[in-house]
């Protein structure tokens, strides 16, 4: 039987790479929906809220198969740090970063279509940024890689990775997509693995 197909409701570049690391093929429909929630949700349900918004979204959009959505946010003393608007608002996040403990949570979604099954979780992770300096900041800044990024960083850029001294918890789930998380919830969700 033919497995259905898969949407992700993404553009990122970091997710598609993550899911063909484990091996799936897919489509990309991204999804049109605002990142916003009002600040008293807590973080972990304001992930997995965007996620599924994300992914019903495209679900709406496609005839059938699964639509996979992922939300990333980052958390500072109990603030959202959202994606940064401008070059000075980057540079104004990693300063607040800067020797400083913070959270990552990314929630994903799948959704089953048609029908509408869905199965929704979330991954927390904890990183420590090292003290960073001012010329530091502003190269990083200045390369363009972190406008697109929640905390506006990437652990895996060449040189944003050497922002992080340690992290408690699931690398990739600060990259956009905890795979661990993902990989089981898949298993489960879908009833077969997703490599021979």
């Amino acid at each position: 039987m033919q497995p259905p197909p898969i949407v992700l409701a993404s553009a990122s570049p970091r997710r598609k790479h993550l899911l063909r690391q484990i091996g799936l093929t897919f489509d990309c429909i991204p999804s049109g929906v605002e990142e916003f929630i009002d600040p008293p949700v807590p973080p972990d349900e304001h992930a997995m809220i965007l996620a599924e918004r994300k992914a019903r979204d495209v679900a709406f959009r496609v005839p059938g198969g699964i639509v996979i959505g992922a939300d990333t946010i980052v958390v500072l003393e109990g603030e959202i740090i959202n994606k940064p608007e401008s070059a000075d608002d980057a540079v104004r996040i990693l300063h607040r970063l800067s020797d400083q403990r913070h959270e990552v949570y990314t929630g994903f979604s799948l959704v089953e279509v048609p029908g509408l099954r869905t199965m929704t979780r979330v991954e927390r992770t904890e990183v420590w940024f090292r003290k960073l300096s001012n010329t530091e900041i502003l190269d990083y800044v200045r390369s363009g890689s972190c406008m697109d990024k929640a905390g506006a960083y990437g652990i895996q850029d060449d040189f944003g990775a050497v922002f992080v001294r340690r992290i408690d918890g699931d690398f990739y789930n600060v990259m956009g997509l905890p795979l661990c998380n993902f990989y089981c919830a898949f298993q489960e969700f879908t009833g077969r693995g997703l490599r021979p």
